[in-house]
């Protein structure tokens, strides 16, 4: 399947990956996935880890917009503010791109800590593109939890430029269980087997969410891990094409 590269900006990471469906049996406009990969932020993970979901999305008649962004690491330039500004210039866009999308129906799809970027591009003000629906696939959705656990070795301190007690101003507006409600429905998908991002992350954050008026489900697969969600044949992502449809 033949996809295009986009730059949305001049450094190396901004960029993105637009796979669009056959015009037969999918005739445009095509809604649009915005699809981001994890890592836990980290420049040795790349957009290539989510190609084969881009290629299942682009079979079932959706546009698969699978975006880059900068990430921690020596010379990527990634952490606060700029993996943020990422996101939200690679979603708006979306706008200039020429291609017949449907811009009224866009979900972004991201695994783990591209779960947390997903859940979080729903709460931007002012978007030239507006998030219509999220997808975190055993998303990071806490980043103090995900201090306080010491994910991936404590990384959201590198994320953010220190701890939740240090820099708390930046864990409020970065991390999506301090900015609910998201306002738009959303599903969690999680492996009951993680030990990578614990199934508890999604519990809260669901927990929260209803609480906070939001429509948000949550599917928890007992004998899953964390890497089945980027399988097209998995289970977990069969849950994610049967919510979108």
């Amino acid at each position: 399947m033949n996809h295009e590269h986009h730059r949305y900006g001049d450094k190396r990471s901004q960029f993105g990956e637009l796979f669009l469906p056959h015009t037969h049996p999918h005739p445009p406009p095509w809604p649009v996935a915005v699809v981001i990969h994890g890592g836990f932020w980290k420049a040795q993970y790349s957009r290539k880890l989510m190609h084969g979901l881009c290629h299942d999305l682009v079979a079932r008649g959706w546009a698969a917009w699978n975006l880059e962004y900068r990430r921690l690491g020596r010379l990527s330039g990634g952490g606060w503010p700029t993996t943020f500004d990422d996101l939200g210039a690679g979603i708006d866009h979306l706008r200039v791109l020429r291609a017949p999308l449907d811009l009224t129906r866009v979900v972004t799809i991201g695994h783990s800590a591209g779960g947390h970027l997903a859940a979080l591009a729903a709460t931007r003000p002012a978007p030239s593109v507006e998030v219509t629906a999220v997808v975190a696939q055993a998303g990071v959705l806490d980043l103090e939890r995900a201090w306080e656990w010491r994910l991936s070795g404590g990384v959201a301190r590198r994320l953010l430029g220190g701890t939740p007690g240090q820099r708390p101003e930046r864990y409020a507006a970065a991390s999506p269980a301090a900015r609910l409600p998201l306002g738009v429905p959303a599903l969690l998908t999680h492996g009951g087997r993680d030990d990578i991002v614990p199934p508890a992350m999604s519990e809260e954050f669901q927990a929260a969410a209803l609480a906070a008026g939001d429509e948000c489900e949550l599917v928890v697969l007992p004998d899953e891990g964390h890497f089945g969600h980027i399988d097209p044949a998995n289970p977990l992502w069969k849950a994610v094409v049967e919510w979108i449809r």
